[in-house]
């Protein structure tokens, strides 16, 4: 049997040293999401603790099929939507017109390092973070972000705009843009 499979089973049957190791293997890179979605470290310490204590309450239901990861991982992103939604922060915006037809910018990726860039998500604000970590980062279509976060598929794309739009402006503060387009 896997290592990885042996885990899971010993924390289907409520081993609690099976569930520490699986918290020690997955805990850091699961805080790096908890982190995109969060305003700060306190925060995403929160989800992540909240998030393992349903990953170990729905381990049952983990049929050892598809990504173990993936499926610990929409737990995360789901507990962090939940902290969203109590905290009514997303701002409901309808006007997308202006927004529809973004301009791109160049990028300097090679100077570009990960921390600095998820330094520059957290500065967003909660609306436009949360819907741009949806869309761009995890892969959700307008459709999926407007039916989990309660908002209109024009609100999605407005704050996905509106985050990108910022970012740019930090970025090319920063002179990681080699060029922005006039607004």
């Amino acid at each position: 049997m896997e290592y990885l499979e042996k885990i899971i089973k010993d924390c289907k049957a409520g081993n609690n040293k099976a569930q520490a190791t699986l918290y020690r293997l997955y805990a850091p890179k699961l805080f790096g999401v908890c982190m995109r979605y969060s305003r700060d470290q306190t925060e995403a310490e929160d989800i992540l603790h909240e998030g393992f204590v349903r990953i170990f309450e729905k381990i049952g239901q983990y049929k050892n099929t598809g990504s173990f990861e993936g499926w610990m991982y929409r737990i995360v992103v789901n507990i962090a939507l939940e902290h969203y939604r109590k905290k009514k922060r997303l701002q409901i915006v309808e006007d997308v017109t202006f927004y529809d037809n973004q301009d791109k910018s160049n990028i300097n990726l090679e100077s570009l390092n990960e921390q600095h860039l998820l330094k520059l998500i957290q500065e967003l604000s909660p609306q436009y973070k949360i819907v741009f970590n949806l869309y761009a980062i995890d892969g959700y279509s307008h459709k999926e972000i407007a039916d989990m976060l309660g908002i209109s598929e024009g609100s999605s794309k407005s704050n996905l705009a509106r985050a990108r739009k910022t970012l740019q402006k930090k970025l090319y503060q920063t002179g990681y843009l080699e060029k922005i387009y006039a607004e």
